[in-house]
């Protein structure tokens, strides 16, 4: 269950609503995102690609465009090593249009396989390039941690440029270790004179490549920056980055050119969808498209996934979409069972009393672990960890999934002494170990959790509290001046207190969405629809209203009881057949 906070942040509301041609609701929303003073405000509103930083701001990025430059006029060989995610597979795609573009006669690229390989830059595909005569290396969303496989490649004799875009290695005293690569091209690193870091590896390649065209003129390089937008916006969403600063401008730029986009595997994509190239939002990229794209790296190859953006044919794209749809539903449907089986784990052992859920699941695909830890977060609002089998006998492999209270990287620290490889953030991890240190490892994170049942409730932070009759589909359409949102500058949320829940229905293809009418103190009505965690919603029925008024609730009858609740809810415009109308949300409940 999550606590719930409204914002009070002050302003004088009337003013800049009166300035600025807007609701005041619409006012206090710039105001809870701290968009403060006349110039933000003017940039919010109104700003365009002239407002992105110069990308001379981030540190050796001058050094490796010389580097890039001078190996293609050489004619050397090189090669792109990208990751297997969205942001991977994006930036690869535009580092690669972009040597060719420049001249270089023979680059190709390489992504590793998330089995066999794991992620980004490692032995195996050093090797591989020096067998393959490769003379220079470019990454792209990795390589700031490969301290011994870059020191490999300088000892085989090649060179490495990377690009990157998240932490680097410290060492026992919180130093910063740097590869010995030619060029480091990373705004996270420390004293990098870049002034916005958040930036995802597909920004960060699109900047590279700003540079390395100076040095380089292409002709066709606006035409090219048109299209690289769109995939920079792709990666922007899906690596979750948050969409504030330029971040902001560059995900509504190039949702603005998506329609004109000419990559034929692309447009296929998202027709794969039933989406509309004119009509996406910043939302779709990681609901809809990414999950096909990341669906490759995990079941098959995320070379299929670059393959799709190279297709040269619309008859290609269209086959190749249809491969990745059809990869996405098994990856949907492997998925689902996998949540029910950890599920049915926390159930039967008793797990219920555990702060920090490790759950063995012995036969799921192991590249769903991650997913399937983060379903069962969001459920039980816990630290998630799933272990499966891995390869090599006797071992198991696993991702973990942490709610903003718990540091998890700081958690398995703890236990390291437990693990054969671990890697991770405060909020995620990858971990392999023993099958035999299962057990120990649940009970040890548990005996060193501190957090209390209060900790673990989520904050859930509401723009205000707002009748829902006062919701209009003008005011609707007002709140898109804040799109695209996202981390950082989430939809607006609401809340409604004393609802009278009138009936519901399960609806959709996979019967996972909930449609439902409530009622205000006035006896006004409104349809309310729940796309997201139909089963944790009905969880809190049951519990709030036992389980003879969850079947109430369903029976498609008026209610023989009262049934109120608080409600935090979304507003936004629904199109269906042309038709346009009003439409709330359900996001959380009291």
């Amino acid at each position: 269950m999550s606590k719930w906070m409204v914002m009070a942040k002050r302003a004088d509301f009337k003013a800049i609503a009166e300035k600025y041609g807007i609701d005041q609701v619409t006012a206090r929303l710039l105001r809870n995102r701290d968009v403060i003073g006349d110039e933000e405000i003017e940039t919010w509103l109104h700003g365009t690609l002239e407002d992105i930083r110069d990308p001379h701001e981030i540190g050796e990025i001058d050094k490796a465009a010389d580097i890039i430059a001078a190996s293609i006029r050489a004619g050397e060989r090189i090669r792109i090593i990208g990751d297997y995610d969205v942001d991977g597979i994006c930036s690869t795609y535009i580092l690669y249009r972009g040597l060719l573009a420049a001249g270089a006669k023979t680059p190709d690229y390489m992504l590793p396989d998330r089995i066999s390989d794991g992620y980004g830059l490692n032995e195996n595909l050093i090797r591989r390039a020096a067998e393959d005569s490769i003379d220079l290396i470019l990454t792209c969303d990795n390589g700031i941690r490969a301290i011994d496989e870059i020191t490999l490649a300088n000892e085989l004799g090649i060179r490495v440029v990377v690009t990157d875009h998240h932490e680097s290695k410290k060492d026992a005293d919180g130093r910063e270790i740097l590869p010995d690569a030619a060029a480091v091209v990373d705004p996270k690193k420390e004293g990098d004179p870049c002034t916005f870091s958040s930036i995802c590896g597909a920004v960060v390649a699109y900047k590279f490549l700003q540079v390395l065209f100076e040095r380089i003129p292409v002709a066709e390089a606006d035409a090219l920056f048109e299209e690289f937008l769109v995939f920079a916006a792709f990666a922007t969403n899906c690596d979750v980055m948050p969409l504030v600063d330029e971040n902001r401008i560059l995900m509504k730029e190039g949702l603005r050119r998506i329609a004109a986009c000419p990559n034929k595997g692309l447009l296929a994509l998202i027709r794969s969808c039933r989406l509309d190239p004119q009509a996406l939002r910043a939302s779709d990229f990681g609901f809809y498209l990414g999950p096909k794209l990341n669906a490759t790296g995990r079941l098959s190859t995320a070379a299929k996934a670059l393959e799709l953006l190279m297709a040269q044919t619309e008859e290609d794209a269209v086959r190749i979409a249809g491969d990745l749809d059809a990869l996405n539903e098994e990856r949907k449907e492997l998925e689902a069972r996998g949540v029910d089986k950890a599920n049915a784990v926390y159930e039967e052992k008793g797990y219920d009393r555990d702060k920090i859920l490790v759950i063995y699941l012995p036969d799921i695909h192991e590249s769903l672990a991650g997913i399937i830890a983060g379903r069962i977060r969001e459920r039980y609002d816990k630290p998630a960890i799933i272990l499966t089998d891995a390869a090599e006998e006797g071992l198991v492999k696993g991702s973990g999934r942490s709610v903003p209270q718990y540091d998890m990287y700081a958690g398995l620290s703890a236990t390291e002494d437990l693990f054969l490889r671990f890697g991770g953030h405060e909020q995620a991890a990858g971990l392999t170990l023993k099958k035999e240190h299962i057990d120990t490892l649940r009970s040890r994170l548990n005996a060193d959790c501190t957090l209390s049942e209060t900790d673990l409730e989520q904050t859930l932070r509401i723009d205000m509290e707002m009748p829902m009759s006062y919701a209009t589909e003008e005011l609707a359409r007002q709140f898109e001046i804040l799109e695209p949102c996202g981390k950082g500058n989430p939809r607006p949320l609401f809340a409604a207190r004393d609802m009278l829940l009138l009936n519901g229905r399960i609806i959709g293809r996979n019967h996972n969405v909930g449609k439902y009418q409530v009622a205000d103190a006035a006896g006004r009505k409104y349809d309310i629809i729940c796309f997201k965690g139909l089963e944790r919603f009905n969880d809190f029925l049951r519990d709030k209203f036992g389980a003879d008024g969850l079947n109430d609730i369903y029976d498609g009858y008026r209610p023989k009881n009262e049934y109120r609740f608080h409600m935090a809810y979304h507003v936004g415009i629904n199109v269906y057949q042309g038709r346009e109308s009003l439409q709330f949300e359900l996001r959380d409940y009291l």
